[in-house]
């Protein structure tokens, strides 16, 4: 489907830690937004049934996009699946973004699916985006740096 995007990677980290990337509200702050963007985080209750809000900031020139949804499915380590939807009117429609986490010998492989992406965002841009998000959350999870 045009409006669907699908990544993969393997990432040099324990699928715990890469979970806890996406359950803590500061950590997700950090990869979620594609460079050039910061993340305020208003709301995360990441349980089933929980909500969560977010604002992406464009850096360069201010402008916002809020957006927020429900967590649809959780399994610790392994599974996260949610629903959401931008705030404004011109994207319209219900986003589903499932997450896979697999251990693997050398860590963890994680697959991204993203199904029901408003039309207005060209897919092509939305796959860009995600690619930085997580190169930063693999910058974020990889390094193994012990307490002092």
């Amino acid at each position: 489907m045009a409006n669907t995007v699908s990544l993969h990677r393997v990432i040099k980290a324990n699928p715990e830690k890469v979970f806890r990337a996406f359950a803590d509200p500061i950590a997700h702050s950090t990869w979620l937004p594609p460079y050039g963007f910061i993340c305020t985080i208003e709301e995360m209750d990441f349980r089933v049934g929980g909500s969560f809000k977010m604002t992406f900031i464009n850096f360069s020139t201010g402008n916002k996009h809020s957006f927020g949804g429900t967590y649809l499915e959780i399994k610790p380590n392994e599974f996260i699946k949610y629903s959401d939807r931008f705030d404004d009117p011109n994207l319209p429609g219900e986003i589903t973004t499932t997450v896979w986490l697999n251990k693997v010998l050398c860590g963890t492989e994680l697959k991204v699916l993203q199904e029901g992406i408003p039309e207005a965002i060209p897919a092509e841009m939305c796959y860009l985006g995600w690619q930085e998000c997580l190169e930063k959350l693999i910058k974020l999870v990889e390094p193994d740096i012990p307490d002092a």
